[in-house]
């Protein structure tokens, strides 16, 4: 019997641009923490006695800006090697050969597989034959998977490869590939990287995304970590994940409209009551992991009077959010934004009936919402000149695909359209 980890995508040292807009943002945690989850990485195959950790790409985000980098993950192999752990990496987009400009000697316990062609490293200690390929460039758009070799007869073969294998829409094509292609080289365990979100696409063989070791924004939500995968002498494979994040990101929609799901008989009445709804939805969060810090995106969701105290004064409800996480006491909370989309009170089909500038406004966002073409067309424009108007660097590949995105266009519009009936509600009440 041996185990091994498998990991991917640890990006280490990320930049996460734009902390400096929000105020309180405990930074300095949120910058370190690619690092901090990967030492626990290296913790538990030391606790754990592992037989070998595989790395199956995207080590770091990009070139390094110095040494700094490299070292810090060298010296987390060394102390792999000094228990006699040795490490097999595969190179991804990330880090590609010709990418990372800036080297460093890595110590004898680590064997990073070449670009040219697939190789493979028979284990002495473990009847194990590990097969795998770098990326030399950022673009690899082949498969590179007929290229590996046979599986080793009388061996456990693993296949170490970064591939978006038959794609995702969250992540770019990258050496794709698909189940099949991956059945006909005979493995018994697939060790893949690229994609973030952990998935098992098969069990027969083995073919798994362990998702990235630490999320790093919004986007990149829940549990985050590693397989510890045991392999009896039989041959018979277990895996287990092991989360392993020490900044855990959530996306919380909280109801206050009383409506499926907000575990409410009615709306709240007042801004108190939606405060203590808040902290309990906060709480709860935080319960089921009470040893991470947690960045929460907070959506206030549902149709509700609390809308036009929020139209009256921008920022009322985001203002409790933020007192409703002070007094979270189960763990660490930093909200790191807060996502108004309530509904005030009023029948929306009436409203779309009216003949003034209130239906008028319905109508629209109506047609813009069932015309493809027409929403293209007014945001398109926007979007484009807003990210021209960014500073160069400032924005992620995720914030790019969102400016977009018609989804989140349709909600921008549908938040604007919230807005405005509000204030127009509000004025009338007033």
């Amino acid at each position: 019997m041996f185990r091994f980890l498998h990991a991917a995508d640890l990006h280490l040292d990320s930049p996460l641009r734009g902390l400096d807009r929000y105020e309180g943002a405990p930074a300095d945690r949120l910058r370190n923490a690619t690092r901090d989850a990967f030492r626990k990485l290296v913790d538990l195959a030391l606790a754990e006695n592992v037989a070998f950790v595989l790395l199956a790409g995207d080590l770091y985000d990009g070139d390094w800006t110095d040494f700094h980098t490299g070292l810090f993950l060298r010296g987390e192999l060394v102390r792999l090697g000094q228990a006699g752990i040795d490490v097999f990496i595969v190179r991804g987009n990330h880090d590609a050969k010709s990418v990372i400009t800036r080297e460093l000697t890595l110590p004898p316990n680590v064997h990073e597989f070449g670009t040219r062609k697939a190789e493979t490293i028979v284990l002495d200690a473990h009847p194990v034959a590990i097969h795998g390929q770098s990326f030399p460039d950022r673009a690899m758009p082949d498969d590179l998977v007929p290229g590996y070799p046979d599986a080793v007869p009388g061996r456990f073969n693993i296949g170490l490869l970064h591939t978006s294998l038959a794609g995702s829409p969250e992540h770019d094509s990258y050496a794709p590939t698909t189940l099949p292609v991956l059945r006909q080289r005979g493995y018994d365990y697939w060790a893949l990287g690229h994609v973030h979100q952990r998935a098992r696409a098969s069990e027969a063989p083995w073919v798994v995304f362990p998702g990235n070791l630490q999320g790093r924004h919004a986007r990149e939500t829940g549990a985050k970590g590693c397989e510890l995968v045991t392999v009896d002498d039989g041959g018979t494979v277990t895996s287990e994940f092991v989360a392993l994040d020490v900044v855990r990101w959530t996306a919380l929609e909280i109801d206050l409209g009383g409506g499926a799901g907000a575990g409410l008989a009615a709306s709240p009445a007042d801004l108190a009551g939606a405060q203590a709804i808040v902290r309990a939805a906060l709480d709860a969060a935080v319960r089921a992991a009470p040893d991470k810090l947690h960045a929460i995106r907070v959506t206030l969701a549902g149709q509700s009077p609390l809308a036009l105290d929020e139209a009256r004064m921008p920022g009322t409800l985001a203002a409790q959010v933020r007192a409703a996480a002070q007094d979270v006491d189960a763990g660490e909370v930093w909200i790191e934004r807060v996502v108004v989309a309530l509904r005030p009170p009023f029948d929306r089909a009436a409203e779309a009936g009216r003949d003034d500038a209130v239906g008028e406004l319905v109508r629209l966002v109506d047609g813009l919402g069932a015309d493809a073409a027409a929403l293209e067309a007014l945001a398109g424009p926007l979007a484009d000149a807003l990210a021209k108007a960014l500073p160069p660097g400032l924005l992620t590949d995720d914030d790019a695909r969102a400016l977009r995105d018609p989804a989140d266009w349709l909600a921008l519009l549908k938040e604007a359209e919230d807005t405005v009936l509000a204030r127009l509600t509000a004025e009338v009440k007033a």
